[in-house]
């Protein structure tokens, strides 16, 4: 049926066959209905955002009235997630600096493995800036630039009204919070981090009982929010079908192309990291690396197809296990690599938020997207067990700085296809990680050969 709707739609096009312009639209959407039946059965919000996106497509090119209403549904689920933003980045940064307060008895391990965090990390924060640099994937025609302007006023005079001359010393009073509340209010992301910091500096510090309280109340906060974050992205599939409906019934198909770009820039800064990083590192601590390219296939698919770190972090332990890392490296530096060493996170949140300024027509010094992207890096901790939560700290950031919101519905249609491939890297860079770290131990066992599963069984 979609073989045949495809057919059709090309040969009308093409005026190679003469039939009525009704005839291709119902073969379209026939070829839907039986794409939404083969899906039903299955379980999976990816596949049936992907189904939302072929409709609100269909629905913008079909009937561009209708569809321009439906941008009610994208602004209602990003306003869900925008609700998400201060709970969680404060519960999660907090519990990943508080949480891990005994890292002064830790010694030696820990200290070398947030060094190798974040210079990781940093590395992937600068291949993401020279690829969207480089690719200009957000960069709009004019005349469907000026189109999207006037459907978006209020968001560009927001922008216009609060992005004037700035002094240093304004910048930097901007990333200091004066009440923690209106911060919340405003969604002054960066400064509910610098809050949250120095909140769990300050609870690092206090005795024993009160902080555990404390520390206890945060990590459920944290819990409930990543839960809270699950049940918000329900209603994906409707916000990513509302945006793209509106998106191409305003502006055509013009956008999608930006978006398609977007989506492969991201997958060859992802392949150029693992390459130019992930690969070298791997060499440089002398990993066998058949050996470890077997044993992580597996959680890195499950990452893949899941869209989920947390998914995949009980296999990916015990592969690192298997290879010959010792069970207290790998206890330790997995789960604090999923605070601090979301290399795939990192690189994606760079290249979209820079291809928000890129789409709104708004340049931005190198020095401004540093700034924007080290704050994406500080709010992005602690997010890597949550499908899409991504999308939430993006959100906040364009918020923060600025930007209008409106590019978002562009990146809202393919999230779930870039949430794969980031998700896949973020679980191999701490499966690397913790290889690497006990090899810098000199604990790294070579020729480990992992417990017989027959004789287990027995």
């Amino acid at each position: 049926m979609v073989l045949l709707a495809g057919v059709l739609t090309v040969l009308a096009a093409n005026q190679m066959l003469v039939l009525s312009p009704a005839v291709p639209v119902a073969a379209r959407w026939l070829a839907l209905l039986a794409i939404a039946a083969a899906v039903a059965p299955r379980r999976s919000l990816t596949l049936w955002i992907v189904v939302s996106m072929l409709v609100g497509i269909e629905l913008g090119h079909d009937a561009p009235a209708v569809a321009i209403s439906l941008k009610v549904l994208s602004d209602a689920f990003l306003r869900l997630v925008k609700t998400i933003i201060a709970p969680l980045v404060f519960a999660t940064l907090v519990v990943g600096i508080a949480g891990h307060a005994d890292l002064k008895q830790v010694g030696r391990m820990g200290l070398k493995a947030l060094v190798y965090f974040e210079v990781v990390t940093t590395f992937a924060l600068f291949i993401g800036l020279a690829a969207i640099n480089f690719t200009h994937a957000g960069r709009l025609d004019a005349n469907v630039l000026a189109a999207a302007r006037a459907a978006n006023t209020s968001d560009e005079a927001k922008t216009l009204a609060v992005a004037g001359p700035q002094t240093a010393a304004d910048i930097i009073l901007h990333i200091f919070p004066e009440n923690i509340a209106k911060s919340v209010a405003e969604g002054q992301v960066l400064q509910v981090v610098i809050f949250a910091i120095l909140f769990a500096i300050g609870l690092a510090m206090t005795p024993e009982r009160p902080r555990r309280v404390m520390l206890e109340f945060c990590e459920s906060l944290s819990e409930v929010m990543f839960k809270f974050t699950n049940v918000v992205m329900y209603f994906a599939p409707l916000g990513v079908g509302g945006a793209l409906a509106y998106t191409v019934g305003k502006m055509g198909f013009a956008p999608l192309l930006n978006a398609l770009q977007l989506l492969l820039t991201l997958y060859g800064a992802l392949i150029a990291f693992v390459l130019l990083v992930l690969l070298p590192v791997a060499l440089l601590a002398r990993l066998p690396l058949r050996r470890f390219i077997a044993a992580v296939a597996e959680p890195v698919s499950i990452a893949f197809a899941t869209t989920s770190s947390e998914a995949a972090l009980p296999r990916a332990m015990e592969a690192m296990e298997s290879i010959g890392v010792p069970r207290r490296i790998v206890a330790f530096v997995m789960p604090t690599g999923y605070s601090f060493n979301l290399d795939g996170t990192t690189l994606y949140l760079s290249l979209a938020a820079v291809f928000v300024a890129q789409a709104a027509g708004i340049p931005l010094t190198f020095g401004q997207q540093l700034l924007m992207v080290f704050t994406l890096m500080l709010t992005s901790k602690g997010v890597a067990g949550v499908p899409r939560a991504s999308l939430v700290i993006l959100l906040a950031t364009v918020a923060s700085f600025n930007l209008p919101a409106w590019p978002v519905f562009i990146i809202l249609g393919i999230d779930a296809l870039m949430d794969m491939a980031r998700t896949a890297v973020n679980v191999l860079g701490n499966c690397l990680a913790s290889a690497v770290v006990a090899r810098w131990e000199g604990e790294f066992v070579d020729d480990y050969q992992g417990p017989d599963p027959a004789a287990i069984a027995q």
